[in-house]
């Protein structure tokens, strides 16, 4: 059965970090499934100067949804953790499945951890991964404990085009974080490609988890 779905993004590097490593090859191994993109990097710049979503993002973030509904959507990913809050206000407005692309490592997390760390290169990331991780938690009756660690400046440099020293930053802090936690939530996807050396303990990333997920939604 056809099937389409249809990614928001909120940066404008979202083909090589996103589409290209995770979605070009999920629509190639899925038959029938054809991946449009939507993007605005408007929405993560809005985000961050406001400490959160505001009611704007979560408006045109709708809109776009809207607009990918009535041109024949299966179902939407929105591929950045930090504006997940408004991917949740949304739902509610449409009638296809709606998730944000975290939302497996969140569980994942959960299920193997009770002292999570959470690795991010965005100061709202963590804030943002972390709402979801408590969600699965709660739902699960699980106590646990998130330690956040924000590598300030690397998102910076990696839209810089200096990808070589953002996995050096990223790295760094990924080791030390791992003598400290049970298991590792990358919060971002654009960390998600990251090579580096093996670790004690499990490191969850975001990408093919959440197409998978979204796909198996819109064929329930």
């Amino acid at each position: 059965m056809k099937k389409t779905l249809y990614t928001i993004n909120t940066v404008n590097n979202f083909m090589d970090i996103i589409f290209k490593p995770f979605g070009e090859p999920f629509a190639a191994q899925t038959e029938g499934l054809t991946i449009y993109n939507i993007m605005d990097d408007s929405l993560l710049k809005e985000t961050l100067a406001g400490g959160g979503v505001t009611a704007n993002v979560c408006s045109r973030m709708l809109s776009y949804a809207q607009a990918a509904q009535a041109s024949g959507a299966d179902g939407i990913l929105t591929t950045c953790t930090s504006v997940n809050e408004a991917t949740k206000y949304i739902r509610k407005f449409l009638n296809i499945p709606v998730m944000n692309i975290e939302e497996p490592v969140a569980e994942m997390a959960v299920a193997n951890g009770t002292r999570i760390g959470i690795l991010a290169t965005l100061p709202t990331s963590p804030a943002a991964i972390g709402r979801v991780i408590m969600e699965k938690a709660a739902e699960a009756g699980k106590e646990i404990e998130l330690v956040n660690e924000v590598v300030d400046g690397a998102f910076d440099v990696l839209c810089s085009g200096d990808r070589e020293k953002h996995d050096r930053m990223v790295c760094e802090a990924l080791y030390q974080l791992a003598e400290k936690v049970d298991v590792i939530a990358f919060a971002q996807i654009s960390m998600s490609l990251l090579p580096h050396d093996p670790v004690n303990v499990p490191v969850y990333k975001i990408g093919l988890s959440g197409f998978e997920k979204n796909y198996s939604m819109m064929n329930e």
